[in-house]
């Protein structure tokens, strides 16, 4: 599949070279911490050296102190409490945060977790009857509440009240709960908005801690959960959230894992290395999403709660177990969708792609939708039933809105919602026909031809021999990476393979990289085995990479990782 480069914007020369004196840094390397809104030196040492001094208070969120204030109140009273959160990665880790703190001082909790199936997302009535006939009077939502000013209020016709604990945007209507926490609430004066919606459980307890005298080191303990979260939902990694995530990552990694649950996670996992955000994402998080997937999520939060390692153990071999059949399924799913585009030549040459089939698994349709772009590069809704509705999941591309795609095919559908790049939908199955037509009508007329091609953004061109051991360490000092702060991507020109060059695997390449013909690199192209009939004839190409270290038989080099290749 061709791919756009697209590179990004450089500061001015000036700056960069301030910069690059006052940190003693190349120029190159300047130009990528300015793109990155980093350009003084007091910037640079805030980035380089995170510190949980500069985190914000947490009182300056709206609501908090009257949150605060309900919370100790309930604690005080002997109140029985109900955390409750999502089924996902967020609201599990937001879960067992919240639980795993309160508990040291209450045993009037317990947590709930909707099943995905019979309550869907969000605070659910049954939740809320569940509270109301085990004797609950505080529920405290995690990741979740901001859009259930309904259920809100049927809550408080039982005399149960809410915290809510939320980062999604709030609808007109805030419930009207005794406390609301969001960033993103119009009225919430906290200076940062893209906290998980663990992080904002986490500022509640934090907030506790300042006001009941707790050492904030209670609090920081709790971080490996909360990175876990940030890493899963994908939140910018700027800010606030790189130091929470730099700390959590420290306690993940640290010479003793405190908690159980993350350490049976990793060893069945089979990462050996130390975690980053991108082991969190593909090792972690799609483990603990297949419980609520597969089964019951119920699993993820017992397993991040154990606390001794065969407890752990026990809960993430069924997790595990959930993730395998969760993988069957996604795999078998996606050859079925992508065949039936292959079988139909309207789809194989559609604008988008909305596919459905009865008896697909809903907990994989998500999955499969990005399956489907990494081969049809489109807008894609893959549907199933449930309940006797057509129900799905919708995936996009870089920079088309596929939630208002969907909003205008509004009149066919039951619900829907989501963001621009992720939405969900309901619909009556005899609608289905009608609303392919219409959202493919839609996209066609909107999408533009730059929105059809994959792109890569590049941060700048270099040579291959300022690829040094210090470049790369300076370049591994600008971790934990993810949006906001992605690993560094650089194009190389002209370069050549030494002769090095063969498949390996399916269709991977593995080469030894020149250029002006006095540097050589080791490089590795997954997926880029077609380019092998081209590379071993010596035709000079350009490159598109990141850098890595690569460990065999106890030597440690540097490699390049290859993202894609243009031929001369």
């Amino acid at each position: 599949m061709v791919k756009r480069w697209v590179y990004n914007k450089e500061a001015a020369p000036g700056v960069v070279n301030n910069l690059a004196d006052s940190l003693k840094i190349s120029p190159t390397l300047a130009s990528i911490l300015c793109q990155r809104s980093i350009c003084t030196f007091e910037e640079a040492k805030a980035f380089f050296r995170p510190s949980l001094l500069d985190l914000h208070d947490p009182f300056l969120m709206k609501d908090m102190d009257r949150a605060v204030n309900r919370l100790a109140e309930a604690l005080h009273g002997a109140e029985k409490i109900l955390v409750y959160g999502d089924y996902d990665v967020d609201g599990t880790t937001s879960v067992a945060l919240m639980y795993s703190f309160l508990r040291q001082y209450t045993h009037q909790i317990e947590y709930y977790i909707p099943d995905r199936y019979k309550e869907g997302y969000g605070v659910s009535t049954q939740g809320i009857d569940y509270a109301a006939e085990h004797g609950f009077k505080l529920i405290i939502s995690l990741d979740c509440g901001i859009k259930s000013a309904d259920k809100v209020a049927y809550a408080s016709s039982l005399g149960i009240d809410f915290i809510i604990c939320d980062h999604h945007l709030p609808d007109e209507d805030v419930p009207q709960a005794v406390a609301v926490l969001d960033p993103k609430r119009v009225d919430c004066p906290y200076p940062y908005k893209e906290l998980s919606g663990c992080g904002v459980g986490f500022k509640l307890v934090q907030a506790f801690c300042l006001q009941q005298g707790i050492p904030q080191e209670e609090a920081y303990k709790l971080l490996d959960l909360l990175v876990v979260s940030i890493a899963a939902d994908i939140v910018p990694i700027t800010g606030e959230n790189r130091i929470l995530a730099h700390f959590g990552l420290k306690l993940i990694n640290g010479p003793e894992p405190t908690r159980p649950g993350l350490a049976a996670l990793q060893e069945l996992a089979g990462i050996t290395t130390e975690m980053d955000i991108t082991s969190i994402v593909f090792g972690f998080a799609p483990r603990i999403n297949a419980a609520g997937r597969m089964g019951d999520a119920k699993r993820s939060v017992s397993m991040l709660l154990a606390q001794t390692k065969e407890e752990a153990f026990r809960m993430a071999d069924i997790i595990n177990e959930s993730n395998k059949e969760r993988r069957d399924k996604d795999s078998n799913i996606t050859k079925e969708a992508l065949q039936m585009i292959a079988e139909d030549e309207f789809l194989k040459n559609a604008s988008s792609t909305v596919l459905y089939k009865e008896n697909w698994h809903k907990g994989v349709i998500g999955i499969v939708a990005s399956r489907c772009i990494e081969k049809y590069y489109r807008p894609t809704i893959i549907l199933t039933q449930s309940n006797g509705k057509a129900s799905g999941s919708a995936r996009s591309v870089h920079g088309f809105n596929v939630h208002d795609a969907i909003e205008s095919c509004s009149d066919l559908l039951d619900q829907f919602g989501g963001h621009m790049y992720a939405a969900g939908l309901t619909l009556p199955v005899e609608n289905v026909p009608a609303f392919r037509q219409r959202f493919e009508e839609v996209v066609a007329n909107t999408i533009t031809e730059d929105q059809k091609i994959p792109q890569i953004e590049v941060d700048g061109r270099i040579s291959l021999n300022q690829i040094t051991r210090n470049f790369y360490n300076i370049v591994r000092q600008m971790e934990p990476f993810g949006p906001g702060n992605m690993k560094p991507v650089f194009v190389s020109e002209l370069v050549y393979d030494t002769g090095a060059v063969r498949v390996v695997g399916d269709s991977h390449l593995k080469l030894r990289l020149t250029q002006d013909g006095y540097y050589d690199i080791d490089a590795i192209g997954f997926g880029l085995g077609d380019y092998f009939r081209y590379i071993s004839k010596g035709i000079p190409f350009d490159v598109c990479y990141t850098i890595e270290e690569n460990e065999y038989r106890g030597n440690v080099t540097l490699q390049l990782r290859i993202k894609d290749i243009r031929m001369k």
